[in-house]
């Protein structure tokens, strides 16, 4: 590979600009990845919450929704 010194330096500075936009990029990302993973926690808790409450509400009613006749306009 036959480069010359300042095509090489050039090459050079342009991947450490890269380098530093990615850093900067990373940085700026990793705090919304970070919110929004716990808002998927979260998010999963609160529907874990649902269930239970749907199980227990079916259970309180005595019986379950799938067991009815359809409507009538069926």
């Amino acid at each position: 590979m036959n480069v010359n010194l300042p095509e090489l330096d050039s090459r050079l500075a342009e991947l450490e600009m890269r380098l530093a936009f990615q850093d900067d990029v990373v940085a700026t990302l990793n705090p919304q990845v970070a919110m929004q993973e716990r808002r998927i926690v979260d998010l999963a808790e609160q529907l874990r919450e649902l269930r239970r409450e749907v199980t227990q509400l079916r259970a309180a009613l005595g019986h379950d929704i799938g067991d009815e006749p359809p409507p009538p306009h069926y």
